[in-house]
């Protein structure tokens, strides 16, 4: 009997599992009993949006259903093969692997979802080793006590002949810098023992406003209206994510650019474009006559359920991130220090060219994603100085305009990425030889 034809029996098996009626799980998805009945005997087929129900009540992968345990651990295992490069598996008998050993076949699944978490939180703490701001103020402190204390010995060293009274005053400065020193310390200590769990984000301001735009979906209906600029202030005043002022004061600034930008481009007038030209930033640029980094930005702010996830990157001319928008499948770390591959800086390099390639991230569970990226000046040109620019990036994932094209592979950043023959690397990974 082929995999298909035993779906009702997977259902059956569940269903007794838990021990919940069949009467009672007809009536939570929605269907009749004796229909559910015919499908756990095999003898009607199971439509996708009953089978996804079911699934959801009784608490398993619908793959798992469909397709039974058996597939489900097959295509971890082939996952498993190609998720290293320099390993050539034999993918022809994965099926004979699982079949004769399949211990071993989950145990091997396990620890590759065991080194995937590994790598995450690698990630994630070298994240926060970069930019941690208490952290970072921490060591300063303890550094300039350090430098306080060895230049005030060097002077008593040095300085052979020196005044009872100097002499006693740069005891009572070492004094005193040696106890801060022991305090900061101590202080540092403390800190990095009662640290935060690791899946947590270090907030900085720039962090908070980010979390707080992620909790909204990055779409706030409310600054859409036309007098939604003078309700900023409220809005972001009742907004529990941003806890500092300096979050609120990059909220705000953002939320009036957000509205700058819903007056050029309403949201009707974008989504009847889209309609007709679907998400292609070149064509609805040039139907809606409006500049790319307008239409990232809006296009960046439109409900992900509606339209799916769109990305967003951005920074300034020292290429310091400003504004972070995450897809699945392409990591963007906190402040600085991202892959220079990025097309996003060879914006600022050509600030007069738009740039677009397919892009893909190298490390496990990554999706290719389509990147457009583009440069515009944020401040008047002067005699005296240069104008100041932002670079934008948009990344829509899982679309690629060319088949043909290969996508470009990039890293997040040199410590957490793979490649070890890249020319563009800064420093050693944390995931090869370098560490």
């Amino acid at each position: 009997m082929s995999g298909d034809t035993l779906v009702g029996s997977r259902i059956r098996e569940r269903r007794v599992m838990l021990g919940v009626k069949q009467s009672e799980l007809a009536r939570q998805a929605g269907i009749s009993p004796s229909y559910l009945n015919l499908i756990e005997h095999n003898r009607r087929r199971i439509g996708g949006k009953t089978l996804l129900t079911l699934a959801e009540l009784l608490k398993v992968e619908p793959t798992q259903l469909s397709e039974g345990a058996e597939a489900t651990l097959l295509n971890a295992l082939r996952v498993a093969a190609q998720s290293d490069e320099d390993t050539s598996a034999e993918l022809e008998r994965t099926e004979e692997f699982a079949g004769r050993f399949p211990g071993w076949a989950q145990l091997l699944i396990k620890l590759m979802q065991r080194s995937e978490a590994l790598e995450q939180t690698v990630k994630t703490l070298t994240d926060r080793l970069a930019n941690d701001p208490q952290l970072a103020a921490s060591l300063h402190d303890v550094i300039s006590t350090v430098t306080a204390i060895r230049s005030t010995a060097s002077i008593l060293v040095d300085t052979k002949t020196l005044e009872p009274e100097w002499q006693a005053r740069f005891h009572r400065n070492i004094n005193e810098d040696s106890r801060r020193l022991a305090e900061g310390a101590e202080a540092l200590v403390r800190y990095l023992e009662a640290a935060p769990d690791t899946d947590e984000e270090i907030r900085s301001p720039l962090d908070e406003m980010h979390a707080y735009l992620a909790a909204k979906d990055y779409s706030i209906p409310e600054v859409e209206s036309s007098v939604g600029d003078a309700r900023i202030g409220a809005i972001v005043a009742q907004a529990e994510e941003l806890a500092s002022d300096g979050a609120r004061h990059l909220a705000e600034r953002w939320l009036h650019q957000c509205y700058r930008d819903a007056q050029a481009l309403p949201l009707s007038d974008l989504r009847e474009a889209i309609a007709r030209h679907g998400l292609d930033p070149e064509a609805l640029a040039e139907a809606l006559d409006l500049g790319l980094p307008l239409l990232f930005r809006r296009l960046a702010m439109l409900p992900s359920k509606e339209f799916g996830p769109i990305g967003l990157v951005s920074c300034d001319a020292s290429g310091t991130f400003l504004f972070r928008k995450p897809v699945p499948g392409f990591s963007i770390p906190q402040g600085a220090g991202a892959c220079s591959l990025w097309p996003l800086f060879g914006a600022l390099l050509n600030p007069l060219t738009a740039h677009v390639a397919p892009l893909l991230q190298a490390g496990r569970n990554q999706m290719p994603v389509m990147s457009y990226a583009v440069a515009e000046t944020v401040s008047p040109s002067r005699f005296s100085a240069a104008p100041g620019l932002t670079a934008l990036m948009l990344l829509l994932p899982g679309r690629v305009a060319d088949d043909r094209q290969e996508p470009r592979v990039v890293g997040a950043t040199c410590r957490v990425c793979p490649v070890t023959t890249c020319g563009a690397r800064r420093e050693p990974s944390l995931l090869g030889e370098g560490f």
